[in-house]
């Protein structure tokens, strides 16, 4: 099983032409309403790939609420684990998506500020084999149930995004922390650690922390550096794109129940890389999210294996 600790939104994605700049309005084409938020892409990813699959965090008692869980209630993702906050409104993403199909995503919290760690048992971590975690929810809640997880023999996954200037995650919990270029720098600049190559600051953090560092690359595929400094590469998949949103999610959920599943890490990270490219070729986040069986096939396709 994987529990996922993180946020729950709604989506409103508008394609563009481009994006506005300070003062531009444009015009867009059709409107998309779609659950999101990335502890729900997350969770919803791990569940197509056939693991099963519990939601932890904090909801509005709202309109939004409904439309926002309908896909992972489809999906069979367990979320009647999920608060309840009647004086806040269920987390909210306004996104827009430029002709490269690159998205920019404005996030409003709402109830995510008020998920809560402790709604996770030391009885449900025990059973679990990854809890997977982000930051759109309160970091303290997350690392305390990191150390806690931890504790009860679970595997720690934390996708270090959205990053604080001002807190390090606490890395010492964390089995593997998952960045992409942009997060890897900020986290190794929160960290202390000087500027470099990728790869070389990476190792440090992964030296540092004890932990593996999971650098995604998007189209140029992905690169896993353990404490020892061990690096490990994978390429990447060219796709047609449509739409990137939820493509770091997908990769992270599907990594996260591959792994769940009894996957050894290449194997995992080959699926999570291609269930991430193929998420790119359609609108959405939760929408675009491939099943193992589309992933399995895109692969055969890809390497003939």
């Amino acid at each position: 099983m994987v529990i996922v600790f993180g946020s729950v939104n709604l989506d409103l994605s508008i394609p563009v032409g481009h994006a506005p700049v300070a003062g531009e309005t444009v015009l867009g084409g059709k409107l998309l309403m779609s659950g999101g938020g990335k502890g729900a892409n997350q969770a919803h990813a791990a569940r197509r790939y056939g693991v099963a699959v519990r939601l932890y965090g904090a909801i509005g008692e709202d309109a939004l609420s409904e439309p926002a869980l309908a896909r992972l209630q489809a999906a069979g993702v367990g979320v009647v684990t999920l608060r309840r906050v009647p004086d806040r409104a269920t987390g909210t993403g306004l996104i827009t998506l430029d002709a490269d199909g690159e998205n920019r995503i404005v996030v409003a919290p709402g109830a995510n500020e008020a998920a809560c760690g402790d709604d996770v048992s030391d009885a449900d971590l025990a059973r679990a084999s990854v809890l997977l975690l982000q930051l759109e929810v309160p970091l303290n809640e997350s690392m305390r149930l990191a150390r806690r997880a931890q504790a009860c023999g679970c595997r720690v996954m934390l996708t270090a995004a959205p990053l604080s200037q001002e807190q390090l995650p606490d890395l010492a919990h964390v089995d593997v922390v998952i960045v992409n270029r942009i997060e890897l720098d900020q986290l190794a600049d929160l960290a202390g650690v000087a500027p470099g190559a990728p790869a070389t600051r990476a190792c440090h953090l992964a030296r540092m922390h004890l932990c593996a560092v999971l650098l995604t690359l998007g189209a140029q595929g992905a690169m896993l550096v353990d404490a020892d400094g061990a690096v490990e590469t994978l390429r990447g998949h060219l796709v047609d794109v449509v739409d990137t949103t939820g493509a770091g999610d997908t990769f992270a959920g599907v990594l996260a129940a591959a792994c769940a599943d009894g996957q050894p890490m290449r194997a995992a990270l080959r699926m999570a890389n291609a269930a991430a490219a193929l998420c790119c070729t359609a609108r959405g986040a939760q929408d675009a999210q491939p099943d193992r069986a589309a992933i399995e096939a895109f692969l055969v396709a890809q390497d003939g294996t």
